[in-house]
């Protein structure tokens, strides 16, 4: 929001998803809609404004210190997409043309949130799997 920190994505996904986790839907503000950027293609200009929480046994969240916006989700543990970095949609600067093609925690999105279209759904417990975590 205030250009402090500038993340540039090296080749920009054309599919994105949706998070209804709880953690997603507090830090966002509703549900995080997301691009998956592999760490290779995210480059940060103003990294000392970057600041990280451990949001998760297996994931950060990280904000910018001077505004407060949203930068990123990523898995840091030594799970599957480990590395790997979901960049909320509005932080880019031309979101035309992207196609939703999967939502997560899907039992626990709201009953106000509805989405058109078709795409992979997955619940809790299908996530924790997928990340290889226990609970």
């Amino acid at each position: 929001m205030c250009g402090a920190v500038v993340l540039t994505i090296g080749e920009l996904p054309r599919e994105y998803g949706t998070c209804h986790c709880e953690m997603c839907r507090r830090w966002a503000g509703s549900a995080l809609l997301s691009v998956s950027v592999p760490q290779d293609q995210l480059t940060v200009a103003g990294a000392e404004h970057v600041r990280t929480i451990q949001s998760s046994d297996w994931a950060e969240r990280a904000w910018c210190d001077k505004c407060g916006s949203g930068l990123w989700y990523r898995v840091t543990a030594d799970v599957p997409h480990a590395g790997t970095y979901e960049i909320p949609i509005g932080l880019l600067d031309d979101a035309n043309g992207l196609n939703m093609t999967r939502e997560i925690f899907i039992d626990e999105k709201p009953d106000a949130f509805t989405f058109a279209g078709t795409r992979e759904l997955m619940n809790r417990a299908e996530v924790l799997a997928l990340y290889g975590v226990t609970t």
